[in-house]
């Protein structure tokens, strides 16, 4: 059976990681489970940038987390922080493709980075969106054509709050190859 592990990283609210537990479960049909890391969220802070280095915090949970792995684990890193790649001003995550481990950070999908006011459902949906995207990529998959499927590419949070919250019909059959089991009503049209 595969399961999920959401670790919550650097200043993250706990209370935000819980809210994604139900949904995720629904979408993967697999044991989601919050669990504790001590991840050194320094280590990856890139001063010039005054954010954090996305794939080095990815090579460091693939370190952690290797062993786990391979028993059917595949790990979201969820955190507060404000993360980048080399090439792009910034990433709402990231993971490594197939390798089970993957990172989301909420820090652009709030509402108050935009001069408009907090909306924590808002906020909450486009978690669920962005982590479901991260762990697609987390266990294998790419982005998607369908602008409605959950894997299509994002570069904005306008085109997160458009797309779904569930996998395409070609996408689903992918994650079911990865060991997911859906029913027939859960991906999306």
């Amino acid at each position: 059976m595969n399961a999920i592990h959401l670790p919550p990283i650097g200043n993250t609210e706990s209370g935000i990681v819980r809210e994604l537990i139900y949904p995720l479960q629904k979408i993967f049909h697999a044991d989601v489970v919050l669990v504790q890391a001590d991840v050194p969220m320094q280590a990856f802070y890139d001063v010039q940038r005054g954010q954090y280095d996305s794939t080095s915090l990815i090579l460091h949970l693939r370190g952690m987390y290797a062993a786990h792995s391979t028993h059917g684990i595949t790990y979201l890193a969820v955190t507060a922080e404000d993360l980048f790649i080399p090439i792009l001003t910034y990433v709402f995550g990231e993971a490594e493709l197939g390798g089970g481990v993957a990172v989301a950070s909420y820090y652009r999908l709030q509402n108050e980075r935009y001069g408009l006011p907090p909306n924590r459902p808002l906020l909450v949906r486009r978690l669920i969106k962005e982590a479901a995207h991260e762990l697609g990529h987390a266990i294998g998959l790419v982005h998607c054509s369908s602008q409605s499927c959950v894997m299509h590419s994002s570069t904005n949070v306008e085109e997160i709050d458009l797309k779904g919250e569930k996998f395409c019909i070609d996408c689903t059959r992918l994650v079911e190859q990865k060991g997911f089991v859906f029913s027939k009503n859960t991906s999306a049209r």
